[in-house]
């Protein structure tokens, strides 16, 4: 359905992102963040997704400062692989990846209000976006690795969030769950018996019912805020 084109971030880097569009005139648009695995069939498939409810969605790669067509899958390799590349952009001095997610805001603005919505590693940098970023009406993190933390619990969002959370995430700790929860009852906060990565039916930890459940509650929770 999507096809990749090439945008340019605020200090001129150039990255590709996968765009959606829908078969009408856009509710809004939607920017998808991907995990540690790449711009991936997955990915490409959640922004069809998308789409395919009425949005202009874009995919950027937030991998592209340090490494080029990043395509994992979900084995152990693929994994170890991923978490690397993870930590080199991490590792990137500020503002590092959330420049080109601005660039994926400004241009999928393009169709009206803008959402994020993002898993894993992506669900991190949509909560860093919802505090850091402009152009944002929603943001939906999906179990965001390290978002629980101390230092992520300190940031404030600029726009309404909803955050999705498996109970049985090794990853993320309930306590750790319940301290964002605490220090953040603006945030829409819904917990899943399910595990990391639930979302994803190209994983093990893919849990159908709680994915359907939790894709609804984000479809209504865009269509109340974005369009």
């Amino acid at each position: 359905m999507g096809q990749f084109t090439d945008l340019r971030s605020s200090d001129g880097f150039t990255f590709p992102a996968y765009i959606a569009q829908p078969a009408g005139k856009a509710r809004g648009g939607i920017v998808v963040l991907q995990e540690i695995f790449g711009v991936n069939s997955h990915i490409r498939s959640v922004a069809d997704g998308y789409a395919r409810d009425g949005y202009f969605v874009v995919a950027p790669s937030t991998f592209h400062r340090v490494k080029q067509g990043v395509e994992l899958g979900y084995g152990d390799d693929d994994m170890k692989a991923g978490f690397a590349l993870k930590m080199e952009v991490e590792g990137l001095p500020a503002p590092g990846v959330l420049r080109d997610i601005q660039a994926a805001i400004d241009h999928a603005a393009q169709a009206g209000k803008v959402g994020i919505v993002g898993y894993c590693w992506g669900g991190l940098l949509t909560w860093r976006s919802a505090c850091e970023l402009n152009g944002l009406a929603a943001a939906v993190p999906y179990y965001g690795g390290g978002m629980t933390t101390p230092e992520e619990i300190a940031r404030k969002p600029r726009c309404p969030v909803m955050v999705h959370f498996g109970n049985k995430d090794h990853w993320i700790p309930l306590d750790t769950v319940q301290a964002f929860e605490k220090a953040h009852p603006e945030v829409v906060v819904h917990m899943y018996d399910a595990n990391h990565g639930f979302n994803c039916d190209q994983r093990g930890s893919y849990k159908a019912e709680a994915a359907s459940v939790a894709r609804e509650r984000t479809l209504n929770f865009f269509g109340k805020h974005v369009g």
